[in-house]
């Protein structure tokens, strides 16, 4: 099995920590912008911002460098807030880019209406990965809850992966003929009496299943189960996409304090665009996520399989209310997964 992937991140975040970005104003005429980003992108952006950087110097004669920087989605918008000189972030779910200005004053309030779709420029979805031949029998969410299954998926607390999956299956069983809130929670506490160990990101996650052998299926976002089939071989692991699922949209901003600060507003505002472009989003549907682009979608379309989905707004009121009900200290997930009770 090759371990690029998996491993490649920390090295990139070792090496953000350490250098010196230098804005439009720089001695030298060249930009470095920072994308603080979380787990399963890492791939999509090194193969974008190489695109960005050619079409940044054929169009403004000026070098331009991006460098990544990637964990769980929670953990990297704190460590914006905590003072991670990001020009742009390029999180998981909207909740924790609303952090940025809740908590800082980093980004203002209507930060998302600035780029279309929501500022979301791609979007994925929550499958199954499970071992080759899928021994136990995965099909759909309930399988995950059968004797004997052990599903692995990371936390909700720090990972925003995580917090699609939780959503993912809540909504499944609330949309279930009969569902109610009661039956949703009984549902996901029973799915997380099933998770042998939390990982802190999808990434994490990934390597637990894929790498440790740990359990029976992986919950995960879809461009991630593609590529750890990609790059591990169809003949370890299968996709398995349930019934149903949420529509997961990783939003991103220009981080307007730092950029202003830095003098790199033009180019961080350019480099967002860029993934509405043909070209950005040709590489997000080489990277598995779910163009916005129709034209590249049609040419795209083949590889996503068709299920019902639903989206936050319509199953949780949207991300504000799910992150207050479920996932903030004292909500339902801290009242459902008592790790010392296992």
């Amino acid at each position: 099995m090759r371990t690029r992937s998996w491993l490649f991140p920390l090295i990139l975040v070792a090496f953000v920590g350490c250098s010196k970005a230098g804005g439009e104003g720089s001695a030298s005429g060249a930009v470095t912008l920072l994308n603080v980003s979380y787990d399963p992108t890492r791939e999509l952006y090194v193969d974008l911002n190489a695109a960005f950087s050619r079409h940044w110097e054929a169009t403004h004669q000026q070098k331009v460098t991006i460098k990544q920087s990637h964990g769980g989605s929670g953990k990297q918008a704190r460590a914006v807030i905590d003072g991670l000189d990001a020009d742009v972030v390029t999180l998981a779910l909207a909740y924790d880019v609303d952090m940025l200005h809740d908590k800082a004053s980093l980004i203002p309030e209507g930060w998302q209406k600035r780029l279309a779709n929501n500022s979301a420029p791609y979007t994925s979805t929550i499958v199954f990965v499970v071992r080759k031949g899928n021994p136990k029998g995965i099909r759909d969410w309930d399988d995950l809850v059968r004797d004997g299954v052990a599903v692995i998926t990371p936390n909700p607390k720090t990972s925003g992966g995580a917090r699609w999956n939780y959503l993912a299956a809540w909504g499944h069983a609330l949309r279930k003929p009969g569902g109610t809130e009661q039956s949703a929670r009984a549902f996901v506490e029973s799915l997380f009496r099933h998770v042998p160990v939390l990982d802190s990101g999808a990434r994490g996650a990934t390597t637990t299943f894929a790498e440790r052998g740990l359990g029976d299926v992986l919950i995960a976002w879809e461009n991630e189960a593609f590529l750890l089939t990609d790059e591990v071989g169809k003949e370890r692991f299968e996709i398995v996409v349930p019934s149903t699922s949420i529509v997961a949209e990783p939003p991103v901003t220009v981080v307007d304090r730092n950029v202003d600060k830095r003098g790199t507003r033009a180019v961080a505002e350019a480099y967002l665009q860029f993934l509405y472009s043909e070209e950005g989003q040709r590489l997000v549907a080489k990277h598995h996520y779910r163009p916005r682009s129709e034209a590249v979608a049609r040419k795209e379309g083949a590889r996503f399989p068709k299920l019902t989905l639903f989206t936050i707004d319509e199953v949780f009121g949207g991300w504000r209310k799910a992150q207050s009900a479920h996932f903030d200290d004292g909500g339902v997930f801290d009242s459902i997964y008592v790790p010392q009770a296992r």
